[in-house]
Formats: C-alpha cells, structure tokens, sequence
C-alpha cells in the first residue's frame, strides 16, 4: 500500500511538472505571436529579426521533443524528422539571405507550427487511456511530422530557384 501511494504521488508530481511546462510553453508560443504581430503591424520586420524569430521557436521545438523524448513521450523518429526540416529550412534561409533576400513565412509552415504546438501540448498533459493503440498526442505526433515534411517540401519547392541563383558562381 506505502509503495502505491508512493506512485501515485510521483505521478501527481510529474503531471504538475507537466502542467507547468505547458503553461511555458503556451506562454512563449504567445510571446512569439505577439512578437511577430507587433513588427508586421509596425513594419517594422528585418532579416536579422525574422531569423532570430525562426530560430528562437525552433530551440524551443527542439528543447521540448528532447525532454518529451528522455521522459518517453516523444518518438526519437518523430523528433529526427521536425529537427531535421529545421536545419534544412535554416540551412535554405540562410543561403537566401546571403543575397539579402527575406524568406517569408507560408500559410504550410504556419500550420506546421500550430501542429507541432498542439502536439508538445498534448504530449505534456498526456491522457489516461490509449485512444485504439495510441495515446492522443501520439496521433497528433505523427500528423506533425507529416505537415512538418510536407511544410519542408513547400518551402524548398518555393526556394529552389533563389537557392540556385545565389550558389551560381559570379552571384556571391
């Protein structure tokens, strides 16, 4: 009997570690929002500022599919696959603004972010019971890594040719 009460306090205290990563989260995803909001209402965007941004939401992305993965919430395939778009995308932004060049945001990496939000989300304050064989935010794991290729896919597909240009030699 001591030993279950013993676990279920543990599990009381890991979902309130949860629920507290949630609220952080939410709260930098809205920080961002309101970031992003606020310098393209004011116009007052800039290449520096865009890859900062990108950049910020990709460490947090990043950092959480980590803990998510190290606590078994996560899958080190669907981890893989976001981290790996990101540094392709990060990779094809920069080459872009080697020739001044802005990289704006597409209706496919937006919906790629709210995904992958909803996801971490889910992750975090996982439910009690498996949905058939998954958990919730196991589903919605494996539908952001499918908007996640396919929102890279897009992005390369629309960069292809800017891509190109800078890497022809003479455009340096």
């Amino acid at each position: 009997m001591i030993i279950g009460l013993v676990v279920a306090t543990e599990q009381t205290e890991l979902q309130h570690l949860f629920g507290i990563a949630v609220v952080l989260v939410i709260a930098a995803g809205l920080s961002d929002f309101l970031d992003g909001y606020i310098a393209r209402k004011r116009g007052i965007t800039s290449i520096l500022g865009a890859f900062w941004d990108t950049t910020a939401d990709k460490i947090l992305v990043s950092g959480v599919l980590i803990a998510l993965v190290s606590v078994g919430r996560a899958s080190v395939w669907v981890t893989f696959i976001i981290m790996t778009r990101e540094f392709v995308v990060t990779a094809v932004r920069s080459v872009v603004a080697m020739d001044g060049m802005l990289v704006p945001a597409s209706l496919a990496g937006k919906a790629k972010a709210i995904v992958q939000f909803v996801a971490l989300g889910l992750a975090m304050l996982r439910l009690p019971e498996p949905w058939g064989p998954f958990y919730l935010d196991e589903y919605w794991m494996l539908l952001a890594a499918v908007v996640t290729i396919a929102s890279g896919w897009d992005y390369i597909a629309r960069f292809r040719e800017a891509v190109r240009q800078v890497g022809e030699p003479g455009n340096r």
